[in-house]
């Protein structure tokens, strides 16, 4: 996977602005970092029930 450099992050900025305008973007911050916090919680939910089958199978 590739960085990104200063250049290609100001232009995703300014496609974004674009697209959803001055207005919308602190609404599209929130639903961007609520989703992020849910596919964590998600995430480590199943990393945690993962580990709890792995205890339970080295138990028996």
């Amino acid at each position: 996977m590739t960085k990104l450099g200063f250049w290609e992050i100001i232009l995703i900025l300014f496609v974004v602005l674009m697209v959803f305008g001055p207005n919308k973007l602190p609404e599209v911050g929130r639903s961007l970092g609520k989703g992020i916090r849910e596919f964590k919680k998600a995430s480590k939910e199943i990393t945690d029930s993962i580990k709890d089958e792995s205890c339970e199978v080295e138990q028996t």
